[in-house]
């Protein structure tokens, strides 16, 4: 059976261009043929602010909207992040996101693919693979960094090109690799209540 693969859109605000960003991830992804790719849009889930009375380690969960997310992320075996930068900083859903659970990202790799101006969004994805170390997430070196991503987008779906295409490659490859070594220890705590 494939390894499941889940490439998070994280931007939620409206006119966002993740989503275009993340659809063209997603082909390259099943493209690749290595995964069982899915395309999650962390809008959908419409996540508040935190709101649960008790801590995600307890996975006493109140609210449906984090056990839906819940579900979603425990059925993964691996993810990529589809991350603007704000201010250098990670979007705040994510953040929120990622603090609403624990044990279910736990052993799981991690990839970013990180847009914006100059920077390619490099400074959300930086901080970003240190909050997803501390919940025991394997953040690998590859990725795809897209700077002045604007220019590739036409009619509203993006456009890659041959380097963009190259990091696609090499981090899924890595990701692949990561994902089917960690696999014994996402079996010891997928089911832990």
């Amino acid at each position: 059976m494939a390894l499941k693969l889940q490439s998070i859109i994280t931007s939620t605000r409206p006119g966002r261009s993740g989503p275009a960003i993340g659809q063209w991830f997603h082909e390259g992804a099943k493209a690749h043929g290595k995964f069982d790719a899915q395309l999650v849009d962390l809008a959908a889930f419409n996540l508040p602010l935190y709101d649960e009375p008790h801590h995600p380690m307890r996975r006493q969960y109140q609210h449906e909207h984090t056990k839906k997310w819940s579900a979603s992320v425990n059925a993964a075996d691996a993810f990529v992040f589809i991350i603007p930068e704000y201010n250098y900083s990670p979007p705040p859903s994510f953040v929120n996101a990622i603090d609403y659970l624990f044990w279910e990202w736990q052993y799981k790799p991690v990839a970013f693919v990180s847009y914006g101006g100059v920077s390619a969004g490099l400074r959300s994805a930086q901080p970003a693979r240190t909050h997803v170390s501390t919940l025991k997430m394997m953040p690998i070196p590859e990725g795809v960094a897209i700077p002045g991503f604007f220019a590739q987008i036409k009619d509203g779906k993006f456009e890659g090109n041959e380097l963009n295409q190259q990091g696609v490659a090499a981090t899924l490859n890595e990701l692949h690799k990561w994902a089917e070594a960690l696999t014994p220890l996402r079996e010891e705590i997928r089911n832990r209540k």
